[in-house]
């Protein structure tokens, strides 16, 4: 569905986008994700067209970006961050001048428009002055313009910006939905939305990909198979070498808690070294009121790998 190639923007001399190269299968679900000024949001107007590269190709359902803009745009749903609306016109009137433009046939339009304002949940507001919408409400309106004419890709760019945790979670099960029925590029800064829909992750850092895979395999190959949290009762500057000393620890991290407690962060592979770490709490007396496995989070990837902890080797 997406193939990139050598892909390379330059803005005034500064490299915003360096020689990306992925692609992307058709009904996949993939979260692009890097910090502000990665160059998430230039990579995406230019699998969009709205930006040309310096260098590189882009492919969108076998047409070229360049050579084939109109085919290309027929394949494609684009939700910007910033969605522009004209805010003093109806929902309706503004979906069907939308749909005139995409050239959704004139016999198919009234269906069209029943069908995503329905998937948007804006059966109600049809005739609402879109300009005294709530923000989540425009959201839905810009999501409904993305899909009326029924393309085969979705590109969502930051699609849950400045909406409130209801807001957010009426989207993201709007997504989920979308998931099941397209390809679906994803840009957002709430990674539990990738963690949850996504099936890959493609993670972009000053400008070139750092890393693609599926969360889980990225766990597994950059922080290791288990992560153990240990509460003791002692100085930690004191306790933690011998933590280090127990076969099988990797590394130990630690942060003070109340009275004394501190809490422990211990990588290894093996999860069976909760034994071992309970032992050496016996051994040298230490009171141990908490031991128990954490799980990985897909921002503790992002984080690992944009502060450069680990360097993770692509996989395309």
């Amino acid at each position: 569905m997406i193939k990139v190639q050598n892909l390379t923007k330059k803005f005034s001399g500064n490299t915003a986008v360096d020689d990306v190269s992925f692609e992307v299968e058709r009904g996949e679900i993939i979260g692009f994700l890097g910090p502000n000024g990665a160059g998430k949001t230039t990579t995406m107007r230019m699998l969009t067209g709205f930006l040309h590269p310096t260098r590189g190709s882009i492919k969108i359902a076998g047409y070229d970006v360049m050579r084939n803009p109109l085919q290309v745009r027929r394949h494609i749903g684009y939700m910007p961050e910033s969605c522009p609306l004209y805010a003093e016109m109806r929902v309706d009137e503004y979906l069907r001048f939308r749909a005139q433009i995409k050239e959704v046939p004139r016999r198919d339009v009234k269906t069209r428009l029943g069908v995503v304002k329905d998937q948007c949940g804006l059966t109600t507001v049809g005739r609402r002055i879109i300009g005294q919408l709530s923000k989540g409400f425009r959201q839905r309106v810009g999501l409904a313009d993305s899909l009326l004419h029924d393309p085969d890709l979705l590109i969502l760019d930051e699609p849950t910006a400045g909406l409130d945790p209801n807001q957010i979670r009426e989207v993201r099960e709007l997504i989920g939905w979308l998931a099941e029925r397209h390809t679906l590029l994803l840009s957002t800064h709430i990674l539990p939305e990738v963690e949850m829909a996504c099936k890959r992750v493609l993670i972009i850092d000053r400008g070139k990909i750092v890393a693609s895979d599926s969360p889980k395999s990225l766990q597994k190959r950059l922080l290791g198979d288990s992560l153990i949290s240990a509460d003791i009762l002692g100085d930690a500057s004191l306790i933690t070498p011998f933590l280090k000393a127990v076969d099988g620890v990797d590394m130990v991290t630690s942060e003070p808690l109340e009275d004394g407690w501190s809490r422990f962060r211990i990588d290894s592979a093996s999860p069976q070294i909760r034994t071992q770490i309970f032992e050496c709490a016996v051994s040298n007396g230490w009171k141990l009121r908490e031991l128990h496995m954490e799980s990985r989070s897909l921002e503790d990837i992002f984080v690992a790998i944009t502060r450069g902890d680990v360097t993770p080797e692509v996989k395309s």
